[in-house]
């Protein structure tokens, strides 16, 4: 009987010693989010408000990519993108429907925005104000790191300098008017993705918070100060190798406390606190077996719940299939019962830090700490975050190529990647959508549409004015652009008359890409052969192999692309790379301008379906008579439909070996010349 009582849970006393460990309270939960956001506002409603009924305490929006660079669904660069990451919103009656239903001053609302940031919380704020809610009321986050853009994710829209300006004038502007928001993010997630090791994301990480800091302290009193670090949060990553990333959250917490107080002199313990939300990696998530990648979340998000003193406030857990595609409801759902389950139904929450007095992990934590020191000082010598963007950037690129080697060669594992492929099918990916959800290709033409018929309707001369009003605000160093971007979005301008009046007055800018710049690659056995290869097939049709690798649209992720110049350039190719942000006339035309031999194009957004049919066109109208291989996340579906239109190869992100794929594209150039398989 007493065994069957255990069984249930119903011992009568606790094990010894249990009562000294436990708190007196339970932990309270952190604040569970889902990424979340496709289609239309009025799509993306229905989901928050489901998510919310299926128990999600806070929202997470996800923008389109014009939205988050700063254009309207009908401009040229829109194509093919509007609605596929993310939700399209191109003006305030947008914002309305977003969040129709949805009481804001009773919502923590986070928006993975940078680059238009302050447009964006300009319309949630006009949003509030003509539903009756109080600005000072409203509770969230505007990610609002630049830094990270320019080198990782690509969704920059105006210079650095200017951009650094729009965040302290994002921030100066909500410390008094909007005090429960957090008005920047500082976002070293996507620098992990990016290939950054630990110590390079704390590093980075840190360096950007000291630049935005820095900007801001001129524009607020003195006596605000203090509560301007403390409304400085981060937004953080978690990978497989969950006990070191618990260590890098102790590390950065415990140089983010000394930093205020050094530096800043930040005396208050309420502002000193780090304040971070975390979604775990999606770069360990793949396509080889997929149902795998449920156990990496899992693991990912102990990492950051598991000791309190380092637990995160808030946590969004990606879908298992995110490798694949976009995720559905449904797969949203077990990601938000995974954090469900960890909360409620483990004793996570009872106790106090498990890891206090760890000799462990202090030494862990102590390790980091210092590498994220020297690594400080490296960018403070280079002039900072911002002047040292073009050594972080190349250093990420150089990480990240470290991890694709390790990989290839095995000596990083990846179960069902690279160890262990015998599997079953399986049957999560049954059925007619493939596991993954589809945006409905109509969606871009409906905005499209829509925006239009808003621009008709509105009061132009009133938009007119407000815009000349931004113009000017932006142009005098002296004034803060948020008042006149609040005044624009009440008066109805766009997303992209925003982006558009800014661009004129601090001009355009392409980030660095960080290949030009990298070290060579190791020597290998297999890096040698595949120069050799090179070499032949170069000798054979009179001049070295060139390749353009392009990324038509506006996906940002360039990791991919970084990846294959370099490996390019190591095999002895000519490489012609000009970063993010092509359209498909401006790829055909270089690649008649440059001579190249192969075109590789990289897209991660789900705009292949448009833009690699536009680029195929492009180069049978320019005269390009080259193979085209593709890259990014494509489902087999639309695989086999590019092939069929001309394509020579598709890679998904299963195809992980780079010297295999960089063999293949000699291979094309060979056999596209004309040259016979010896020399190849």
């Amino acid at each position: 009987m007493g065994a069957s009582k255990a069984g249930l849970g119903q011992t009568e006393k606790p094990p010894q010693g249990e009562s000294r460990a436990r708190l007196p309270e339970r932990d309270r939960p952190w604040v569970m989010r889902t990424y979340a956001g496709h289609s239309t506002a009025k799509d993306s409603n229905a989901l928050y408000r489901s998510n919310l009924e299926k128990g999600q305490t806070g929202l997470s929006v996800a923008f389109d990519l014009p939205t988050q660079t700063g254009y309207d669904p009908d401009h040229e660069l829109s194509r093919g993108e509007v609605g596929k990451v993310g939700v399209s919103i191109a003006h305030k009656a947008d914002m309305h429907a977003l969040f129709d239903g949805i009481p804001l001053d009773a919502m923590n609302t986070s928006m993975t925005i940078n680059a238009t940031a302050a447009w964006l919380l300009a319309l949630y704020m006009t949003v509030a104000e003509e539903n009756g809610v109080e600005r000072g009321s409203l509770q969230g986050t505007t990610q609002n790191d630049i830094i990270k853009e320019f080198l990782s994710r690509g969704t920059y829209a105006f210079p650095p300098e200017p951009s650094m300006r729009l965040i302290a004038d994002t921030i100066a502007f909500t410390v008094d008017e909007v005090p429960k928001w957090n008005p920047v993010n500082i976002c070293s997630y996507h620098l992990q993705e990016a290939g950054a090791t630990p110590v390079q994301e704390i590093a980075y990480a840190l360096s950007t918070a000291q630049a935005v800091l820095d900007g801001v302290r001129p524009r607020v009193p003195p006596e605000h100060f203090p509560r301007v670090f403390g409304r400085i949060s981060f937004f953080v990553n978690a990978g497989i190798r969950f006990i070191e990333e618990h260590a890098k959250l102790r590390a950065m917490s415990a140089l983010w406390e000394e930093f205020g107080r050094e530096r800043y002199g930040v005396e208050d313990p309420k502002f000193l606190r780090m304040r971070y939300g975390v979604q775990v990696n999606s770069l360990g998530l793949t396509e080889a077996q997929p149902e795998n990648n449920v156990i990496r979340i899992v693991l990912e998000a102990l990492a950051v719940t598991m000791g309190r003193d380092a637990r995160a406030r808030a946590l969004q857990l990606p879908a298992w299939n995110e490798a694949l595609g976009l995720p559905r409801a449904w797969d949203q759902q077990w990601s938000l019962r995974i954090q469900q389950i960890l909360a409620h139904e483990t004793d996570l929450l009872e106790y106090a830090d498990i890891f206090e007095g760890s000799h462990v992990m202090d030494a862990l934590v102590e390790e980091l700490t210092e590498g994220a020191r020297a690594e400080m000082a490296a960018v403070a010598d280079r002039g900072g975050a911002v002047a040292a963007v073009p050594y972080m950037k190349t250093q990420l690129v150089e990480s990240h190529r470290a991890r694709v080697g390790a990989v290839e060669r095995g000596e990083l594992k990846v179960v069902g990647k690279n160890v262990f492929t015998s599997a079953e099918p399986s049957p999560l990916q049954e059925g007619e959508d493939g596991g993954i959800l589809t945006v409905d290709p109509d969606v871009e033409q409906g905005q499209i549409a829509a925006v239009q018929r808003w621009r008709s309707e509105r009061d132009q001369a009133a938009v007119d004015a407000a815009l000349g009003e931004l113009a000017a605000a932006a142009a005098d160093e002296s004034s803060n652009v948020m008042p006149a971007t609040l005044a624009a979005a009440r008066a109805g301008a766009t997303t992209g008359e925003w982006g558009a009046t800014l661009r004129a007055v601090f001009g355009e800018y392409r980030a660095p890409t960080g290949v030009a710049d990298a070290a060579p690659a190791p020597e290998d056995d297999a890096l040698e052969e595949l120069r050799d290869r090179v070499e032949r097939v170069s000798e054979a049709i009179g001049r070295r192999i060139k390749i353009l690798v392009g990324k038509p649209g506006l996906d940002g992720h360039s990791n991919g692309a970084e990846q294959i110049a370099i490996r390019a350039r190591d095999a002895g190719m000519d490489v012609v790379y000009e970063g993010i942000r092509l359209t498909p006339v401006r790829i055909a035309a270089t690649a008649v301008q440059e001579g190249v031999h192969v075109v590789g194009l990289s897209i991660l957004s789900g705009s292949h379906r448009e833009l690699i049919p536009d680029v195929l066109e492009e180069l049978r109208a320019a005269g390009a008579d080259v193979p085209v291989v593709v890259g990014g996340i494509i489902p087999r579906p639309d695989a086999e439909a590019m092939l069929a239109a001309g394509v020579s190869r598709v890679y998904t992100p299963k195809d992980f070996e780079v010297s295999r794929i960089m063999g293949d594209i000699v291979d094309l150039v060979a056999e596209h010349n004309g040259v016979g398989a010896h020399a190849a």
